[in-house]
């Protein structure tokens, strides 16, 4: 458990400056990038105050500006990929909920700090339906947010749907016309494989239509059990466990 802070004191940035002959500024940066220790606790709060206890700045404490973050999550179903934290209802779950330091998959290959400041001033891209379970997309950072938009209806995404019984190459191909028949967003469906009175397709689609799939199998006569997005451009969802979520890596791009 966490031994509270004191409310005199100095400032912690005030005595990272002096214990480090730094800038205030940069002292501030060294905090909120989690290199200072108060009494062996990691603390990234520069206003916090201090008497007499011990300061620990990390021997490789950069004061490098800090960089905004995207974050990725496994959504599961029942949770809402664009709504507000502020907005918690009965009837709404925002999925951002979810984005807290205890949810951070362990095994994430980004390398990157954690950092409380992460979890903060997030904003939802990307819709996904609140049924549906997959990836989204949570960033800090106005370039990724802008080729999310400005790029939207060029970018494809991939589901993994599950429908009741096994599906014919009949209306399979009733299901992939349905898109030039009805000048539907480009998309195209495929089997997958097929399982216990399952058939798992693949749909391939141009742009972010919540209600597009579940539209596109009841013209096809096709019951939906579930669905699950599985990339986002050249992003996958890869092996992150549901529920979890992990940070956009440096190589990465939509």
């Amino acid at each position: 458990m966490k031994t509270p802070l004191p409310e005199a004191g100095e400032r912690l940035a005030k005595r990272v400056a002096q214990l480090s002959g730094r800038s205030r500024r940069e002292a501030e940066q060294l905090i909120e990038g989690g290199w200072v220790q108060v009494n062996g606790v990691v603390v990234e709060e520069p206003m916090a105050r201090v008497t007499d206890q011990t300061v620990v700045i990390d021997p490789a404490a950069s004061p490098m500006a800090l960089t905004d973050v995207t974050l990725l999550l496994h959504k599961p179903p029942g949770l809402d990929a664009m709504a507000a934290l502020g907005g918690a209802n009965r009837h709404v779950k925002p999925a951002q909920q979810l984005l807290q330091a205890a949810t951070h998959w362990a095994q994430d290959p980004a390398g990157q700090r954690a950092l409380k400041r992460h979890l903060s001033k997030l904003t939802p891209a990307m819709p996904l339906e609140t049924a549906a379970s997959g990836l989204v997309v949570f960033t800090q950072d106005w370039r990724v947010l802008r080729k999310l938009t400005d790029d939207a209806a060029f970018i494809e995404h991939e589901f993994l749907v599950e429908v009741q019984g096994e599906i014919s190459a009949e209306p399979l191909h009733h299901l992939n016309a349905l898109g030039v028949m009805e000048k539907l967003p480009p998309f195209k469906a495929s089997v997958n494989s097929t399982h216990e009175g399952l058939t798992r397709l693949r749909f391939a689609v141009k742009g972010a239509h919540p209600g597009l799939i579940a539209y596109l199998c009841e013209r096809a006569g096709l019951h939906m059990v579930s669905m699950k997005r599985l990339r986002i451009g050249r992003v996958t969802l890869a092996h992150l466990p549901e529920g979890l979520w992990r940070y956009l890596g440096d190589g990465e791009r939509f």
